[in-house]
């Protein structure tokens, strides 16, 4: 049964900073492109950054500069570090694992992070 158990969102005040972070279980992890989304009301789920078995990463345009992701392929985790929070960072965030090689992607059930002060 694959897993993906996110933690560590919340709430924050605007120029705060949040460590995310996702356990996976149920997969061979180094086989997966791991990726943090997000989905703000009324707005559809987005990219935010992924990063792939090697520590290539990528981000969305909204997320350069500001937010860093991270693999640890020994504990099968994957983090997204978030500073200088706006609240248009409030969303909730999703870890995401996909494989293209098997043709598979798996999602975590969401951590909520709110910028408000």
């Amino acid at each position: 049964q694959v897993q993906l158990v996110e933690s560590g969102g919340g709430l924050v005040q605007p120029g705060g900073s949040l460590r995310l972070s996702c356990a996976a279980s149920g997969i061979i992890f180094k086989f997966y492109i791991m990726g943090w989304y997000r989905q703000a009301p009324g707005k559809q789920r987005e990219l935010v950054a992924r990063i792939f078995n090697g520590g290539n990463a990528d981000y969305a345009d909204s997320a350069e500069g500001r937010f860093t992701i991270s693999r640890d392929n020994a504990k099968n985790t994957v983090s997204l570090q978030i500073n200088s929070l706006k609240p248009d960072d409030t969303a909730v965030y999703y870890c995401h694992a996909e494989s293209v090689v098997l043709s598979r992607n798996y999602w975590g059930q969401g951590t909520q992070v709110t910028v408000s002060s």
